[in-house]
């Protein structure tokens, strides 16, 4: 499976691998192979491009054609208040 969308949502925001590789912590090899779909997208890191890029994990993966993220559990919000 390809990640089109990674790849849109990078150049969207005018950021090349190696860029985005950095914010994710990790290598612009590994990254690459995520939009290319040889490696899985692990959860944590689907979730953490979903946050970045303000929308949801199901629009990454192309489940929906909505970029809108949905709304936040109350859990979810308490932990990220805790955070900052």
């Amino acid at each position: 499976m390809k990640y089109r969308r990674i790849r849109d949502l990078r150049e969207d925001t005018d950021m090349n691998q190696t860029q985005f590789a950095k914010i994710l912590g990790m290598s612009q090899t590994g990254y690459s192979k995520y939009e290319t779909g040889e490696n899985d997208i692990p959860t944590p890191i689907l979730i953490e491009m979903a946050n970045y890029y303000e929308t949801s994990v199901d629009y990454i993966l192309g489940l929906t054609d909505v970029r809108k993220p949905y709304p936040r559990s109350k859990t979810i919000q308490i932990i990220d208040d805790i955070k900052d």
